[in-house]
């Protein structure tokens, strides 16, 4: 019983992080398909912890800032910033671009850390904690490349190749494709994507490797749009971001949300 309460308790808090706006009793009762008065109850304790709050005017429940709080200081904790900032500051100076790290979070990529390098024209962006899109990002296929075929494709089936109307016109569509794709990044150490986790933007990876086992423990990429990142930027931005990857993996020590990466399970 008390294991169901605490999943619905995050199914929740889930459900109210993707809606800053925040959202009615009955669409949250819906979303955890559990009776009126139980979600009532569930969303009144957040609201007593702290977690929650009530609009007096909508009736809506929202998120307040004290998760986002806790978060920040989750991470200040794990000494990621010290670690890995000052990595993805340079990187992104040196191409003018997004740089984004992911860490290993079980069968997910979640992004925990970025540096923006454009200051000007068309920007790539993105939120951190979003889980990438395995199969059509530079970032998914670059972890996939630290993995057999068959743990790979289970991933991705699971998550699924991604609905083509959100997606990018080069991204895989089937087993074949991504297999050439994963290839493709076991040889070069990196992955490059254009016009495939979404249309006009471009992007190169490479896997945060554990010195030993050879894990995936995360990635670091630069993103952005296709008119700059062309293949010949790409290939030229490429050994700077495996030099990123082998420094970040050097400096692992001080950060214990990398050492800490979930592989698969």
């Amino acid at each position: 019983m008390a294991g169901a309460l605490l999943d619905r308790a995050f199914g929740a808090v889930e459900f109210l992080a993707e809606r800053p706006g925040g959202a009615a009793l009955q669409a949250v009762t819906d979303h955890l398909n559990m009776p009126k008065s139980g979600v009532h109850r569930l969303l009144a304790d957040l609201i007593r912890l702290g977690y929650a709050h009530q609009d007096p005017d909508s009736g809506h429940y929202r998120l307040t800032p004290r998760l986002l709080a806790l978060s920040f200081r989750h991470v200040t904790a794990t000494g990621l910033m010290d670690a890995a900032q000052p990595i993805l500051d340079s990187l992104a100076r040196a191409s003018g671009e997004l740089v984004r790290l992911s860490v290993t979070d079980h069968d997910r990529q979640v992004w925990v850390a970025r540096a923006q390098g454009a200051r000007s024209g068309l920007r790539v962006d993105s939120q951190m904690g979003d889980a990438a899109h395995l199969s059509s990002t530079a970032t998914g296929q670059a972890w996939l490349s630290c993995l057999d075929d068959m743990e790979a494709l289970r991933l991705v089936a699971a998550q699924g190749f991604g609905d083509p109307a959100l997606v990018g016109p080069n991204a895989p569509t089937d087993v074949a494709a991504l297999i050439t794709a994963l290839d493709s990044a076991r040889l070069t150490g990196f992955a490059t994507v254009t016009d495939s986790s979404a249309p006009g933007t471009a992007a190169v990876a490479a896997p945060v490797r554990h010195p030993v086992t050879g894990a995936g423990l995360g990635t670091v990429s630069i993103g952005g749009p296709s008119v700059r990142l062309t293949p010949g930027r790409l290939a030229d931005l490429a050994p700077l971001v495996a030099s990123a990857a082998t420094e970040l993996c050097a400096n692992r020590g001080g950060s214990t949300l990398l050492m800490s990466s979930l592989s698969p399970v």
